[in-house]
């Protein structure tokens, strides 16, 4: 099984979950082994499986795919298809940009209604753009884009209340961000209903909004490009006003943990999960996704930072991993032409380099423990030799795909880290496993 950059993961059938953990910032893999493409995402759960829809950046810039991955337990994610990919012409033909997709679901049409960015490779359109679709995950059937009341849109969210009515949250350059309400269908915007004016320099996108116990959060950053900044949020008992000041809920000086929001999930009655993008600018496909459970009192927020978590059943109780064996390495036992190479980053300024190519070099970790049979996540740490994407194959015992491991109680579990292909993997400097 390959992996883009990162890997590991095992199939094994009918053991217990260990320690399925979410990775802020890591390089997220599906079943196939593709890097996953769902940039600028939304999210909505169907029955128990969430659907994650975002922007496929395979391509660059320009507009490739809007893609769906399902879950039922916001760590595995598997492809399922795309609901818009690029045309001959028009405005999903290429050089065009679409951004921020997010799919909310119509109870009168039954129709799930999908919403995005639309624009030219200059922005110069600043559009919105809707679909629709029978399936939440199938193919949709585009209709139109438009400026939205009249006005320009770009970074742009939805919001379904609890009443059933649909709200587009847009940001305008000229007015500031706004809450415009949808027509009973979900394809047009009737009113506006609340707008944030652009006073001095406090201007903010990237708008994502969350209700809880009668309380509106809204989530956005401020405009900084593709740069990260202090992301912050605003709340109220009534989406008509009242809204209170902006404020920060991540450490000051993370600038959101070096993220952008892109969407709030309710995670209970209570609680919530900050879904953002680690975005790079200069390699968008690259770009990656932080995910943070959001601690909630009241009408404040605050969100700490974790190298990793874990999304138990108890949304409340989301918590930090257990304790983690490390293991290096350039003490591991090469193979083929492997061998250890300088890196400045890396824990003990070495790494396992020469995976892969003509002569096949790999490394094997043996002797790995668990405390218990079942999946678990393990962490890799890797250097790239060079701006491509590498990719890998992880074999052993047990058997391998990508950065999910099914391990068996004890000290007998191996993995083989390899080239995939004729091709160079990624210089390995360790892996972080879980015991418990």
């Amino acid at each position: 099984m390959r992996f883009f950059s990162l890997a590991l993961t095992a199939t094994l059938c009918g053991v217990a979950t260990a320690s399925l953990q979410v990775v802020p910032g890591a390089t997220w893999t599906t079943p196939n082994g593709e890097h996953l493409q769902a940039h600028g995402a939304g999210l909505i759960q169907v029955g128990g499986t969430y659907y994650m829809i975002g922007e496929d950046k395979s391509g660059g810039h320009s507009f490739t795919n809007v893609n769906c991955y399902a879950s039922t337990d916001l760590v595995q994610w598997t492809y399922v298809g795309a609901l818009l990919s690029r045309t001959g012409s028009g405005d999903l033909g290429p050089d065009r940009v679409v951004e921020r997709p997010k799919v909310i679901y119509n109870d009168r049409t039954r129709k799930y209604v999908l919403w995005m960015h639309m624009d030219s490779s200059n922005y110069g359109e600043a559009r919105v753009a809707v679909a629709t679709g029978d399936f939440v995950c199938g193919r949709y059937q585009y209709i139109r884009s438009f400026q939205p009341l009249g006005r320009q849109s770009r970074d742009m969210g939805l919001f379904r209340d609890d009443d059933g009515k649909g709200y587009l949250l847009t940001e305008d350059r000229n007015h500031g961000l706004r809450i415009v309400a949808l027509s009973y269908d979900y394809l047009n915007p009737t009113t506006d209903v609340y707008s944030w004016p652009l006073q001095g320099g406090n201007r903010v996108e990237a708008p994502a909004m969350v209700k809880l116990g009668g309380t509106y959060f809204m989530f956005a950053s401020m405009m900084t490009g593709w740069n990260a900044n202090e992301n912050q949020y605003t709340t109220s008992t009534s989406l008509h006003g009242g809204w209170s000041s902006w404020r920060k809920f991540a450490d000051s000086g993370s600038k959101t943990y070096n993220s952008q929001t892109t969407y709030i999930l309710k995670t209970s009655p209570t609680t919530a999960l900050y879904l953002g993008d680690r975005w790079v600018k200069n390699n968008l496909m690259a770009s990656t996704y932080i995910w943070l459970p959001l601690h909630i009192s009241g009408t404040t927020i605050t969100m700490r930072n974790f190298v990793s978590w874990v999304p138990t059943t108890n949304p409340s109780s989301w918590q930090s991993p257990p304790p983690e064996t490390t293991y290096e390495a350039e003490r591991a036992a090469y193979g083929g032409r492997a061998r250890s190479v300088s890196c400045a980053g890396c824990s003990g300024w070495l790494a396992a380099g020469y995976l892969g190519g003509p002569d096949r070099g790999s490394v094997t970790f043996s002797g790995i423990r668990s405390d218990v049979d079942g999946r678990t996540t393990i962490r890799i740490k890797f250097l790239n030799g060079d701006s491509a994407p590498r990719y890998a194959n992880a074999t052993g015992d047990p058997a391998s795909s990508t950065l999910h491991v099914d391990l068996r109680r004890g000290s007998g579990n191996t993995i083989v880290i390899e080239g995939w292909g004729s091709g160079w993997g990624p210089d390995v400097d360790r892996l972080m496993v879980p015991v418990q």
